[in-house]
């Protein structure tokens, strides 16, 4: 599905507007919330508004090299408040700590440090060999492409274009995967340009990482959200960033999972430029609690 250049531009300004906070004062600020379907507030909204928050209190000379979160309830559609404690201000690093609240009660909390640009050692990951996303068809056209097989609550929100386009690698059937091997890898960026703020770009990076991160764990099991036989929810989510970077750029979301047990999945992910350059690494855990169904009774013929 190929979205209109006027259309695109709209989503991706909402998207940009949804990293806008409210000063409240105090180091209190108010952002907005969006509904993409899901029953609670989608993770990595709170993931990037958080980051925005932090970043508002922090110089644009010391940018975010790394943040960790942790959800503690599920968020509802409505406004959220983050509160943000200037932890500490040093020579070359500055910590900050968010709290978000909604009707008073803490629903996630982050701790993110910043650093002045300085001068090391310099390596990374090499980027795997994988399709290009030309060509690929985004998840947007796999889910309008299974028609009446497409469960219903996924109907309004999952067939509505969005300002973040993802297209997977790997062929797979959203609703019936085959059990395979946790890496999967999966491209990314915003549909139209966005501001030059580097800020943005970060925010809207913490904000996409949430997407497709759980699913790794998933893989080796043949399951998926859209089957309904299993409850994930994200537990806690830890990010660093490596590199400079633009959101509106493709970007290849490699991802994995060493482990799941205990109803939980730990999952990992690295972002590469097009150009191979390892811009970000995120690690996240989730709970994967499989849905027991009780089998339907037949009524016994006379």
């Amino acid at each position: 599905m190929t979205t209109d250049p006027a259309t695109a531009a709209r989503l991706v300004d909402e998207l940009v507007a949804l990293m806008h906070l409210e000063p409240l004062g105090g180091d209190r600020f108010l952002a907005q919330s969006e509904d993409i379907g899901t029953p609670a507030v989608f993770g990595g909204q709170v993931l990037g508004q958080s980051l925005a928050a932090a970043s508002l209190t922090v110089g644009a000379d010391r940018p975010v090299h790394s943040m960790h979160a942790y959800f503690l309830l599920p968020g509802e559609h409505a406004p959220i408040e983050y509160s943000v404690d200037r932890v500490r201000d040093g020579r070359s690093f500055t910590t900050r700590h968010v709290v978000a609240r909604q009707q008073e009660r803490i629903i996630f909390e982050m701790s993110a440090s910043f650093q002045t640009v300085d001068d090391g050692v310099d390596h990374q990951l090499a980027m795997p060999a994988v399709e290009g996303p030309d060509g690929l068809a985004s998840e947007l056209d796999q889910r309008l492409a299974m028609g009446d097989r497409l469960p219903e609550r996924w109907r309004i929100k999952g067939l509505e274009p969005h300002g973040i386009e993802y297209r997977r690698v790997e062929a797979d059937d959203l609703l019936t995967p085959i059990v395979q091997p946790s890496e999967s890898a999966i491209w990314m960026r915003a549909i139209a340009p966005l501001p030059d703020d580097p800020v943005v770009h970060r925010a809207l990076l913490a904000y996409a990482s949430d997407h497709g991160l759980l699913r790794a764990a998933m893989l080796p099991h043949g399951l998926s959200f859209m089957s309904g036989q299993v409850r994930p929810a994200s537990l806690d989510h830890a990010m660093w960033f490596h590199r400079d970077f633009r959101m509106d750029d493709w970007l290849l979301y490699v991802l994995d999972s060493p482990s799941a047990s205990g109803a939980r999945g730990l999952c990992r992910g690295s972002l590469f430029t097009r150009d191979g350059r390892l811009v970000a690494s995120t690690a996240q855990e989730g709970m994967l609690r499989i849905v027991r169904r009780e089998p339907q009774s037949k009524d016994t013929p006379k």
